[in-house]
Parts: structure tokens; C-alpha cells; sequence
């Protein structure tokens, strides 16, 4: 079963923890300095706040699938959306490791698809995916650093599962 996927990038990350503690009436599943996030079921949604990464407001949209099954089976729905649909595979990003499909609406918001392999003990890295919709083609990921590996290389040893 699908999860709606919500990132938003804040100014503020405690005054927003409380803000949407108080708007969800619940406590968030994960707190780290620069990161939060809430795994609603009503509404059934994956809603995560982040700070010092991208322009405030809405980061990006999305889908998060229970099993890789789901995830590849929503691959020709995703390429019929987006033709430039990109792939990522062990990505290290929010405390964890996922495989990701991201594509772009043609207003140039991004949109992942993911399925999360495990967490991981740093943020890692936003995907530099449609240069976080500021663009409607898609960039190639970062390099270089500590959980940015290439879409091909091994994670580094800090991502581990």
C-alpha cells in the first residue's frame, strides 16, 4: 500500500516540530537536528521537515511503497509519466537508504518514488534530481562526500544498513 510522501524545507526546525506536532497530534518517529519526520495513517502520509538544504517550502512529493515489488511495479506508470524518470539505487538520504525513482511534473516538481532499504546514522544527501525543480531535466547525483556515492559505486561505510 502507497504512503503520500510530503518534504518540506523549513527556517526554523524546533517552531516547526511544534507546529506540527500540535497540527497532527502526534509525536514525529524521527527527530535529528536538521530532520523530522511523522508516519501518519490518518491521513496516511510519510510528512518530513528539513533545514539548511534546499529553499524553504515544498522540497519535493511522493510515494513511499512497502516492497521493492511495488516499487518496480510502479515503473511504467512513472516513465509514462516523466520519460526522464531517474533511477537511484542504495540512496543515502534523511536517515535512510532507499531506492528511488524520481520524476518531474511539468511545473518542475519533483516527484520520488521509493521504497526505504533501512536507516542510516546521517542525512546524506537530497538528490540533486531536476535541481530540486528548478529545472525539468534531470541532473546528474553528486559524486563525492561522505553517503553520496554515484548511482553505480558502493555506499561509503557511514551508510551502512
Amino acid at each position: 500500500m502507497k504512503r503520500l510522501h510530503v518534504h518540506v524545507s523549513v527556517k526554523d526546525l524546533p517552531a516547526s516540530i511544534r507546529f506540527y506536532r500540535t497540527l497532527f497530534g502526534a509525536e514525529p518517529v524521527v527527530t535529528q537536528p536538521d530532520y523530522a519526520k511523522w508516519m501518519l495513517d490518518d491521513p496516511r502520509v510519510n510528512f518530513a521537515i528539513s533545514m539548511n538544504r534546499q529553499p524553504i517550502g515544498v522540497n519535493h512529493l511522493g510515494f513511499q511503497v512497502e516492497s521493492d515489488e511495488e516499487l518496480r511495479g510502479m515503473r511504467a506508470q512513472l516513465e509514462a509519466a516523466d520519460t526522464r524518470m531517474v533511477e537511484e539505487n542504495e540512496q543515502p538520504c534523511c536517515y535512510a537508504k532507499s531506492d528511488k525513482y524520481w520524476v518531474t511534473d511539468p511545473t518542475g516538481i519533483a516527484w520520488e518514488t521509493f521504497h526505504t532499504l533501512g536507516r542510516i546514522p546521517v542525512y546524506g544527501e537530497d538528490s540533486a534530481v531536476f535541481n530540486h525543480g528548478e529545472s525539468t531535466v534531470p541532473v546528474e547525483a553528486p559524486t563525492s562526500g561522505c553517503c553520496v556515492p554515484s548511482q553505480r559505486a558502493q555506499p561509503a561505510s557511514c551508510c551502512a544498513k
